[in-house]
């Protein structure tokens, strides 16, 4: 195969606009005999005639037009590679891959990603659903750039291998039966449910998270039921089958069957709400990479926007909260 060497070719096609070998050296800044030098060792390469004497000039051959015609498409994607990679290195391309627990996901993560859509449409994020373990061995082992989970269960910010960044502290709040005889009452707490038959998961980060807030209310949960999905949760609340603490990024994030008119009674617990932070994490050092960090600030204004559109529901009054 014939070596096509990129720097004799734009020699050759400098050459072809200026037409002397003299006005090529000048514009290329090298001398006349350089300019020679490298012509004939790209004939030489290629295996053809490159330059034939007219007159007191040169002039290219047939085969020397035809290397230019190719060349110019070498020429062309080389500079769309230019412009793509300069691109990736300002964080305006390439991709970013995101391990994200599932509530996280339709809450910060796709809104993160239809805000970069607009503003840098060539910068790819591909997510992967993963819980908070299984997030930060995605992380290490470098299927994923960033990971999302509970701070509770993410290595602590003392270890070397990861860079945290807080997102935000998601408020829980309680879902009863609509009928139930608290769904109304004012100034409701967390420690007025002692008595109730509780749903949560049986193991796992949201069984850790129910029994701890319920355990800072003074009492320990009665599990009645055990169940990790959420459209399945608010289901049995609205059947009546016991109570439950629902994290409002799930509601933010339209989980089915969260919502008004479902038969449940969502209360906000204004005086001893419990929350959940979540946070993202990096390796240790990736984090300022651009797309990366491109990635990480979407996340930072979907998770302050979601803060926001929660103190608008801590605004609304009991009976708003609501749903029946």
């Amino acid at each position: 195969m014939a070596d096509w060497d990129i720097k004799k070719l734009r020699i050759l096609r400098t050459l072809q606009e200026l037409g002397t070998v003299t006005a090529t050296a000048e514009a290329l800044h090298m001398t006349p005999s350089a300019v020679s030098q490298q012509l004939t060792g790209l004939a030489r390469s290629l295996g053809v005639t490159l330059l034939e004497a007219h007159g007191r000039r040169v002039r290219l051959t047939g085969a020397a037009q035809l290397v230019l015609r190719h060349a110019e498409e070498v020429f062309a994607q080389l500079e769309r590679a230019d412009a793509e990679l300069l691109g990736y290195l300002q964080g305006e391309a390439g991709q970013v891959r995101v391990g994200a627990f599932s509530t996280a996901i339709p809450a910060l993560v796709v809104p993160a990603v239809q805000e970069l859509r607009g503003t840098h449409p060539s910068l790819a994020v591909a997510v992967r659903e993963a819980e908070a373990e299984a997030a930060y061995e995605l992380l290490a082992e470098g299927s994923v750039d960033l990971a999302l989970s509970l701070a509770a269960h993410a290595p602590t910010p003392r270890d070397p291998k990861f860079t945290r960044v807080s997102l935000l502290a998601d408020p829980l709040d309680v879902a009863l039966p609509a009928g139930h005889p608290l769904a109304a009452a004012p100034g409701l707490r967390l420690a007025d449910l002692a008595g109730e038959p509780w749903i949560f998961g049986s193991s796992g980060p949201w069984s850790q998270i129910t029994t701890t807030a319920c355990e800072n209310a003074g009492f320990v949960p009665e599990q009645a039921h055990a169940a990790a999905d959420w459209s399945a949760i608010w289901a049995m609340v609205a059947a009546g089958m016991g109570v439950a603490l629902v994290p409002r990024m799930a509601r933010a994030g339209g989980i089915r069957g969260l919502g008004r008119g479902s038969g449940v009674a969502l209360r906000v617990l204004h005086a001893d709400q419990p929350r959940r932070h979540v946070v993202a994490a990096a390796r240790r050092g990736a984090e300022g990479a651009p797309g990366p960090a491109r990635v990480l600030a979407a996340l930072r204004r979907a998770a302050a926007a979601q803060t926001a559109r929660g103190s608008a529901d801590t605004a609304e009054p009991p009976e708003t909260v609501q749903s029946s």
